[in-house]
């Protein structure tokens, strides 16, 4: 038989193991709560702090024009060091166009801010050639090029294709007659054009931004976007219109596509001698847009709304710019070299020119009939 004394020794021990064993299980759960609390609070976000909510993107504005830049009389040359550094800088640049560029070789003249050709005669050449470049549309500086009293800019690759260098070799056939080692292929650009700055005598010395500046009523640097870029060059009432989606009577083609896009359906009528095209936005359950064009103008807008009600509106709500043929026309005879040639005689004056409505009959009179001859040899075998 074992001793009380060691009984007792033995339970103490087992008491004391269990003691130990019941401090590690409490520290083990303590640690595993601890832990779990650490992480539902870094998963939870503070009740205190908010939440940081999606910021409106605002809409984009034009920036401000630039201010015109004036050039002393006594302004130096153009060194080569600026030279280069406008080359560098603009070739390969991407701009938007405030101005038409017609397709052909023939490109825009920009001389004290006025462009040439521009009115009448450069619609005439839209409307025979077609626009290579319009207001707005996105443009590449493909060359720069630096003459004595201009500075050439092709845009979008220019009017003229340029030539590989393999393109000018030419070797001698038999006979002498050269023969062009690439095949012969078109050289017109559709798609591109060109800008030609003239200044009065030479090119002065000219900082980039100060040439940025002089092209502003053509090229625009500083927009963003096509639809920015096209906003600067129409008036405040239809970029308003614009901006709301809305259409005007007396806007045209271009600006109903950039105010609500293309029409999903166009239907093409007469009414009477009269064309006109009718684009058709919306479809029932929603309102019906009926706009009216006729020759590149909205002359009515009629809208369906859902309950029945019909609105038109047919008076003019914005009258655009027209070109003046008679300022064109005296443009045009100002351009005009003094040394000329001329039909008039010296000292005469295109004032006191007889013209159609004086009355003057300016139809020259026709040749008297042949008189009557007797025939001879010729006449008498033709007749056999």
């Amino acid at each position: 038989m074992s001793s009380p004394l060691v009984y007792g020794d033995i339970m103490i021990a087992v008491a004391g193991w269990f003691m130990e064993r019941l401090r590690g299980f409490a520290l083990l759960a303590a640690a595993s709560s601890l832990i779990s609390g650490t992480f539902v609070c870094a998963q939870t976000p503070h009740s205190a702090a908010p939440q940081p909510q999606a910021t409106p993107v605002a809409a984009t504005t034009t920036g401000p024009a630039p201010e015109s830049v004036s050039i002393p009389p006594g302004a130096p040359r153009m060194s080569n060091q600026t030279r280069y550094q406008i080359i560098r800088d603009f070739e390969t640049q991407l701009v938007y166009s405030r101005a038409t560029f017609p397709m052909g070789s023939k490109g825009l003249k920009l001389q004290n801010g006025a462009t040439t050709p521009s009115g009448q005669a450069l619609q005439q050449l839209i409307t025979l050639w077609g626009p290579a470049i319009k207001p707005g549309d996105p443009a590449h500086i493909s060359y720069v090029r630096i003459k004595d009293n201009f500075i050439h800019f092709d845009l979008n690759g220019g009017a003229i294709k340029r030539k590989k260098w393999y393109q000018h070799i030419e070797i001698s056939g038999s006979g002498g007659a050269s023969v062009p080692l690439s095949r012969d292929e078109s050289t017109d650009n559709p798609h591109g054009s060109y800008l030609e700055v003239y200044f009065d005598k030479y090119v002065p010395e000219l900082s980039p931004a100060q040439l940025r500046a002089i092209l502003f009523p053509v090229l625009d640097f500083n927009a963003r976007n096509k639809e920015e870029a096209y906003l600067d060059t129409v008036p405040p009432k239809v970029k308003e219109a614009i901006k709301a989606h809305h259409v005007l009577v007396g806007m045209t083609t271009e600006m109903v596509l950039h105010a609500v896009g293309k029409p999903p359906k166009k239907v093409r009528e007469k009414d009477g001698d009269i064309e006109f095209e009718e684009w058709i936005y919306g479809a029932p359950p929603q309102d019906v847009d009926f706009v009216r064009i006729i020759a590149d103008e909205v002359v009515r807008v009629e809208t369906m709304k859902v309950g029945g009600e019909k609105i038109v509106r047919t008076e003019k709500e914005v009258i655009l710019p027209k070109p003046d043929e008679d300022t064109e026309a005296k443009r045009q005879e100002q351009d005009r070299p003094a040394n000329a040639p001329s039909l008039r005689r010296p000292g005469e004056d295109q004032e006191n020119v007889p013209k159609p409505s004086d009355g003057i009959n300016q139809i020259p009179p026709s040749a008297p009939p042949t008189p009557p001859h007797d025939p001879g040899p010729g006449d008498m075998v033709g007749q056999r």
